[in-house]
């Protein structure tokens, strides 16, 4: 198959970094792809980098609020209920479809077109993580099928076609919502499948769920230091992992990752982390992992902030950076077989508690990262982060109660996690029957 995502934020390129073994071409950014002219560079440029730019402002009083909401406003997701008619196009539905009729993505569909491998009589399927992608597939003309892959748990009107119910743009959804949400818009039933959010395969383990199983057994021990929920819970531990005495203390300390977003914003979270934890870090009872992703200017700060506090020799304090995503992805996903706990807003990660990791949210930036945090709450797998000034003291007290292993496990039971493995059935096999454990939600 051909896929397609797009280089803004993490998102969307998580999203389809599963299927790097999979794709025709390996992944093609439809704002970076070999080819493409300056004015739709120009283009795509200009938004990435404003919303990167009021992510970063925020924060700022007043005027960084108010530039905000704006953005926000106008990709904003209105309210399920009551359950009616969604099918008005949105401002920025037609925003982006006036740039396809100027030719946005024109270039790279006639490209895709004419590729047909041998043994084929026609392109591959076309699979694509952002929505733009998909209307330009749709307007010139691809030859063969269109399958978009929504990343969120609840998406505005701008991820279904204009013209919705005659649409021919598959839907690859992570959870029932979406699917109602899509119909709602004028979506055909038939056109949309739940098969959960793509997850990466090396932390699965095939569908014996191998890798994943052991390593929450393993993680299990670290959230659960005094046993709590491991004793009122065996009986359900040992149906899914095995006999709760086989599940030992691990080889690493508790550890937890703190990932910022593609924006850099929220990065004085993990400053602050940093310092209140000082002397478990020091004494090796706490492992941190900062993320910066590909950001230079993250790393730099991370890096200085932690020779002020005398740590840039401590093995137990680990700084994460690459220089492009393909890498970090690969980097990240092998970091988290040895995190306990995962600190980041609700973001795509969301869907990362499937493979039993609790999730600590930090403070949601945008309309869809709200509806995600809704979503990891009604699973049971995420917790609204305290105020990080006092982490040394509700930390602690959350770990001796068994919630945060408790968090792991409703995850690991209610999560979709076979999302990548669905997808691929469906876009390579055509199997599209529906998948029943991600009907929860």
């Amino acid at each position: 198959m051909q896929v397609v995502a797009v280089d803004m934020g993490y998102g969307h390129q998580r999203a389809a970094y599963p299927f790097t073994d999979s794709a025709y071409r390996g992944i093609i950014n439809a704002n970076h792809y070999q080819g493409i002219s300056k004015a739709e560079q120009r283009e795509w440029d200009s938004g990435r980098k404003w919303y990167e730019i009021i992510s970063r402002f925020k924060n700022v009083p007043i005027l960084g609020t108010a530039a905000f909401a704006i953005m926000n406003h106008f990709q904003e997701i209105e309210p399920l209920y009551p359950k009616r008619d969604l099918s008005k196009n949105s401002q920025q539905q037609k925003y982006f479809y006036k740039q396809v009729k100027k030719g946005l993505g024109k270039r790279l569909i006639e490209e895709l077109n004419s590729q047909i491998p041998k043994g084929h009589k026609k392109p591959l399927p076309f699979l694509t993580t952002f929505f733009v992608p998909a209307y330009f597939a749709e307007y010139y003309g691809y030859k063969n099928d269109i399958y978009l892959v929504v990343c969120d748990a609840d998406v505005a009107r701008a991820w279904a076609a204009y013209d919705a119910k005659k649409s021919r743009i598959n839907y690859l959804v992570p959870n029932k919502r979406v699917k109602e949400r899509l119909q709602l818009y004028g979506v055909r039933a038939s056109k949309i499948y739940i098969t959960g959010f793509p997850l990466p395969k090396e932390n699965i383990g095939g569908y014996g769920q191998k890798i994943l199983r052991s390593d929450i057994a393993a993680r299990l021990y670290n959230l659960d230091p005094k046993g709590v929920y491991r004793k009122k819970y065996d009986k359900l531990i040992e149906d899914y992992l095995g006999p709760v005495k086989n599940i030992k203390k691990p080889k690493h300390p508790l550890t937890i990752t703190f990932a910022v977003g593609g924006a850099g914003a929220q990065r004085d979270i993990g400053v602050t982390i940093l310092n209140k934890l000082h002397k478990y870090l020091k004494t090796g009872k706490i492992r941190l992992n900062l993320i910066a992703g590909v950001r230079n200017d993250v790393y730099l700060y991370y890096q200085k902030v932690v020779s002020s506090c005398n740590l840039g020799k401590c093995k137990h304090v680990n700084l994460v950076y690459a220089e492009d995503k393909t890498t970090y992805f690969k980097i990240f996903n092998k970091l988290l077989r040895t995190t306990d706990i995962l600190w980041t807003k609700p973001s795509e990660l969301t869907f990362y508690s499937g493979l039993g990791l609790p999730i600590i949210m930090s403070e949601p930036i945008g309309s869809q990262e709200n509806y995600n945090r809704g979503w990891l709450l009604a699973v049971g797998a995420g917790v609204d982060s305290l105020d990080p000034k006092y982490v040394d003291e509700w930390l602690f007290d959350w770990l001796d109660s068994g919630w945060l292993a408790e968090a792991a496990m409703e995850g690991f039971l209610d999560a979709p996690k076979m999302g990548t493995y669905h997808i691929e059935n469906i876009v390579l096999k055509h199997k599209t029957i529906e998948i029943e454990d991600v009907h929860l939600l």
